[in-house]
């Protein structure tokens, strides 16, 4: 079962990985989804008070999921992670608001160097953040998949949030771990550099790596492209009216490949 939802719908970019091993892994994910679709207004920025809105409504939404069987009470839940793009307020202009809870990730690309901006809610990652253990040894970790948190956990859900000015040209990677854990950075970053012949474009390339490396996992990817205003403006005043100007690729499949590429519940 595909337990991945995603939403790519200006002016957010999110992908939600239900649990796995949870209860209903695959509604609390389409859950988060529906629910940002019902906070946040299509097709212009919104605020980063609508987003922490929907963070937090989603997770009550989700927790309304969970409850009691013969094996007692089952937890539903689900990561999510994204980018919006928000009016940040008092003149300070257009942001990429990043936003994470759980493993899913979210990168930038500035044609170059691939950076993971957000931090994964895991428990190897905070083994890493200890010294107990490096990065490599963490991907073969078996507590690898045990993440620290989630949406439906908890009474109250602790998101991770970063703004990021919005100017000139910049790409964000939005995905599952069905990518990162398959695909690494070196190859992720040569793929986003080269000129995709795929029908599904950088995002569907990506799928297809993360696929030819076994695909253990449900993949989502978006890919989402941004220019706003001139690279050369030194008056960082003077921007583009964003509505129209940014554009993703999505694809998404299950761990067996079976599925369509876009095959995701809605």
């Amino acid at each position: 079962m595909n337990e991945d939802s995603y939403l790519a719908e200006a002016p957010v970019y999110l992908v939600a990985d239900g649990m796995g091993g949870h209860a209903r892994g695959d509604v609390a994910s389409r859950t988060v989804v529906e629910t940002f679709r019902r906070h946040i207004e299509a097709g212009r920025p919104t605020s980063p008070e609508q987003v922490l809105d929907a963070i937090h409504t989603s997770n009550d939404a989700v927790r309304a999921l969970s409850g009691e069987g013969e094996e007692g009470t089952a937890v539903a839940g689900t990561t999510l992670t994204g980018v919006a793009l928000v009016d940040a307020g008092e003149g300070t202009g257009f942001h990429w608001m990043v936003f994470n809870i759980g493993d899913s990730r979210v990168y930038s690309w500035d044609g170059r160097t691939l950076e993971q901006l957000s931090v994964d809610h895991s428990a190897v990652q905070e083994l890493v953040d200890a010294g107990l253990i490096s990065a490599d040894e963490a991907e073969r970790h078996p507590d690898r998949n045990v993440i620290t948190r989630a949406i439906g956990a908890d009474d109250v859900v602790d998101p991770d949030v970063w703004l990021i000015p919005a100017t000139g040209r910049q790409v964000f990677l939005v995905c599952s771990d069905g990518l990162s854990k398959e695909v690494d950075d070196v190859r992720l970053a040569h793929i986003l550099a080269g000129d995709t012949g795929h029908a599904a474009g950088l995002a569907g390339e990506l799928v297809d790596a993360a696929l030819d490396h076994g695909g253990r996992d449900n993949i989502t990817v978006i890919v989402v492209e941004s220019e706003l205003g001139s690279t050369g403006d030194d008056d960082e005043t003077t921007r583009d009216r964003p509505d129209g100007l940014t554009r993703s690729a999505e694809d998404t499949t299950p761990r067996t490949g079976g599925g369509e590429h876009g095959d995701v519940p809605a």
